[in-house]
C-alpha cells in the first residue's frame, strides 16, 4: 500500500458536469500513486470544518501530474470545495485505502457498476483495466443527468438506469441487469448501501466474488477515530473484534467478508 503523504495541491480546473455534482482536477505528485477504488481526503480552508474530505480517485494522469475527483456538495465543506477556480491551493492527503484487485478481473467477464456518486470510481476501473477483461458498465442515476457517461463509454459497454426512467431502464442497476439479460463472472461496485446490499445477494444467488466499495462517511480517514467500521465475518487480529475500519482496511471489501 502506498505512503500517506499530506501536501498542498493546486486545482487545475473544475466545472459543474450535473445538478450540484462537480468534475475537479488537481495537479499533484500524488497522481502516480492513484489506483482504482482509492480516495484522496481533502481539506476546507474555513477552520470551523473541522475534517477532511474523504472523495473518491475518478481518474489519475500520471503522465501530467493529475488526479480527477468528482464529488457532489453535500454540506458546507463540499460547498467551499464548488467555489475553487483555477490555480486555488488546496490541502489533500492520500492515497488512501485499498483499491479493487484488478488481477480478479483477468480474462473474465467484469460488471462494473455504480450507483449516484459511486460511479466515478468505476471510470477508473474501467481504464485501469484495459484489454485484461471484458466489461459491461452499468450505472444508476437519479434522472437525465447522465454525468461521466460518455467518459465511460471509451471504455466498455454502458447500461444506464434512472430512477424516474427518464433514461435508459427505468430502476436501478440490478433492473438494469435482468432487462438486459446481462452475466458476468466478477463484480465491481461502488454506491449507496440499499445497492451494495442487492450485489451482494445477486452474487451470492450467481456464485460469483463481488467486490464493493462501502460509501460510508469518514473522519479522520487514517484509521485513528473508528468513525467508520463495519461488521466483519473474520475476527480482526489487533482488535479482537469482528469489525474493520473502511478507511484503511477498506473501502474495497468481497462482498461476502463484510455484513451490509
Amino acid at each position: 500500500m502506498d505512503k500517506k503523504k499530506k501536501e498542498q495541491a493546486v486545482v487545475y480546473r473544475q466545472q459543474e458536469i450535473a445538478t450540484g455534482i462537480y468534475d475537479m482536477w488537481i495537479e499533484t505528485s500524488l497522481a502516480s500513486r492513484g489506483r482504482p477504488g482509492q480516495f484522496i481526503s481533502v481539506y476546507p480552508q474555513d477552520k470551523s470544518t473541522l475534517l477532511p474530505r474523504p472523495i473518491s480517485i475518478c481518474e489519475a494522469d500520471a503522465k501530467n501530474g493529475r488526479l480527477r475527483i468528482v464529488y457532489r456538495v453535500a454540506g458546507k465543506g463540499t460547498g467551499e470545495f464548488a467555489t475553487y477556480k483555477s490555480g486555488h491551493r488546496i490541502d489533500i492527503l492520500g492515497t488512501l485505502g485499498n483499491g479493487f484487485p484488478i488481477e480478479a478481473a483477468k480474462g473474465k467477464r467484469a460488471f462494473l457498476m455504480g450507483g449516484g456518486i459511486g460511479i466515478p470510481p468505476m471510470l477508473a476501473l474501467a481504464k485501469e483495466l484495459g484489454s485484461a477483461a471484458a466489461r459491461d458498465i452499468i450505472v444508476g442515476y437519479r434522472n437525465d443527468e447522465l454525468f461521466l457517461a460518455e467518459d465511460l463509454k471509451k471504455y466498455g459497454s454502458v447500461h444506464i438506469a434512472t430512477e424516474d426512467g427518464s433514461a435508459g431502464t427505468k430502476g436501478n442497476v440490478m433492473d438494469a441487469i435482468e432487462a438486459e439479460g446481462l452475466l458476468a463472472d466478477v463484480i465491481f461496485a461502488c454506491g449507496p448501501m440499499p445497492m451494495l446490499r442487492a450485489v451482494k445477494a445477486y452474487a451470492q444467488t450467481q456464485g460469483i466474488p463481488a467486490y464493493i466499495s462501502l460509501e460510508e462517511r469518514m473522519a479522520c480517514g487514517v484509521g485513528a477515530c473508528l468513525g467508520c467500521v463495519v461488521k466483519t465475518r473474520e475476527t480482526d487480529s489487533h482488535s479482537h473484534v469482528n469489525n474493520a475500519r473502511i478507511c484503511t482496511d477498506g473501502p474495497v471489501y468481497l462482498a461476502s467478508e463484510v455484513e451490509l
